[in-house]
């Protein structure tokens, strides 16, 4: 007779306090644990639903000192359409091949990541990565995960985005874009393949991250339609409590 061994608990553990990435003056410190082995993929599952983010082999959520300006959100893909705006983009970039794979690291995409970094998140650690370190990024990953590569139709990289593939959702975990291609708005439209790309394989919701008012960088969250936001009382269809000047060119935290 076969037995399996027995489900270890998870072991959680508290960052020590470094400063807010996205608040200043803020402290920031994340509650975070390992994902294991042949359990990974439903830990994932169950601490996505509790607002977790993964790095690497780690997830975590913020867990900070007097604060709860991290929001977790996610988009109900069968609620969600479009708003005017956000269809314009659509069809802006109606010509690019879109393509979903396996999470394979390249100098391809480095060098579009390190323009990126550059242009726009210049003196940031990660403007610092090596290819190396962006090769962990991409490919240490203890789940399933996919890169989503968008191109223009000379081939040309324009932009791409991680992601964990859930059992009820896609959960977009970083993204980077052709500084150059501006116009195109490519953060707005690859949340918008990521809800069609869900809608394809009758997934339920796609997870943005965390939402926060006072950061102008994740602002242009709350131009997406019946987006949903995890509060002590669980996951609700409530309004964000703000809605600052909308930003086209995410980068999904």
């Amino acid at each position: 007779m076969t037995t399996q061994a027995p489900k270890r608990p998870l072991v959680f553990y508290r960052t020590g306090p470094m400063p807010c990435p996205y608040l200043d003056g803020r402290v920031e410190r994340n509650l975070f644990t390992e994902l294991r082995g042949g359990q990974a993929q439903n830990q994932h599952d169950q601490l996505a639903l509790a607002g977790f983010r993964r790095s690497h082999h780690m997830v975590y959520r913020p867990a900070c000192p007097g604060c709860n300006g991290c929001v977790p959100i996610r988009i109900p893909v069968a609620a969600f359409g479009p708003s005017r705006s956000q269809q314009r983009v659509w069809n802006r970039n109606a010509d690019l091949r879109v393509n979903c794979g396996g999470a394979i690291a390249n100098y391809e995409q480095y060098n579009l990541f390190f323009r990126y970094q550059r242009a726009r998140h210049a003196g940031s650690e990660m403007a610092a990565m090596s290819f190396s370190d962006f090769r962990a990024m991409i490919e240490e990953s203890m789940v399933e995960t996919e890169l989503m590569s968008l191109r223009h139709p000379d081939g040309t990289l324009l932009g791409a985005c991680l992601i964990d593939v859930l059992s009820t959702g896609l959960s977009a975990v970083y993204s980077y874009f052709e500084p150059a291609a501006d116009r195109r708005s490519l953060g707005t439209y690859s949340v918008l393949r990521l809800v069609q790309e869900a809608r394809a394989r009758a997934l339920d919701h796609v997870y943005l991250g965390y939402w926060i008012e006072d950061c102008a960088k994740m602002t242009y969250k709350s131009r997406f339609r019946s987006i949903q936001h995890l509060s002590s009382n669980g996951w609700t269809d409530a309004s964000l409590p703000g809605k600052g000047t909308p930003v086209d060119e995410p980068t999904i935290a």
